[in-house]
């Protein structure tokens, strides 16, 4: 597919792939509407750092609350979405060779002011994340919302990633550290890893 092999020659020249084309405007607003019924649900929770009994919430560190979405789902429109994120895992697996075998997502919700300081996205003692995946879902964002994705590429540039709906950035879980500067209105996303577990 078009859209796989030009993320995949992005990485392969910039380390970071970028795409604006991921989810239609319709498919950006069925999502933006799960994420809020179950946001005023009540069932998001504040993010921490660390894994399992090393999680800990450091709001100095970051401020979004998160959902973690179940790949049982019977909502027709996260089906899409995991359906879409399969097939990319099969274009990455018999293009590139990547051994990925199955995926994590979970919503994100950034209040305004909130940010995710400098950060890589794989765990010290788990290299099963492979690949970070970001799929933004904010209609109508304006440069001056703020709320940038900023990727430090290893030559010591970085480069700003603003949070356009529709758009999804990939990048190695490993390789980039990156980090969310703050924004002027909640910032929703949909983030997640492919693994190789």
């Amino acid at each position: 597919m078009k859209i796989f092999d030009l993320l995949i020659d992005s990485i392969a020249e910039h380390s970071y792939g970028v795409t604006d084309d991921f989810f239609t405007p319709k498919e950006v607003k069925a999502l933006v509407l799960i994420l809020s019924q179950r946001h005023e649900a009540g069932i998001f929770r504040t993010a921490g750092i660390g894994q399992k009994s090393e999680r800990h919430v450091q709001d100095k560190v970051r401020g979004d609350h998160i959902l973690w979405l179940d790949e049982n789902s019977v909502d027709v429109d996260e089906q899409a979405f995991f359906y879409k994120i399969n097939t990319f895992i099969t274009y990455l697996n018999r293009t590139c060779y990547l051994g990925l075998r199955s995926f994590e997502f979970h919503y994100a919700l950034y209040p305004i002011g909130t940010f995710y300081k400098r950060h890589f996205d794989r765990f010290l003692h788990d290299s099963s994340r492979k690949m970070s995946v970001i799929c933004y879902l904010n209609g109508d964002w304006q440069a001056t919302d703020g709320g940038e994705l900023v990727i430090h590429l290893p030559n010591a540039e970085s480069v700003k990633i603003a949070p356009l709906g529709g758009r999804l950035v990939c990048f190695e879980a490993d390789k980039l550290e990156h980090e969310v500067l703050p924004a002027l209105r909640e910032r929703l996303s949909l983030t997640g890893w492919l693994r190789t577990d």
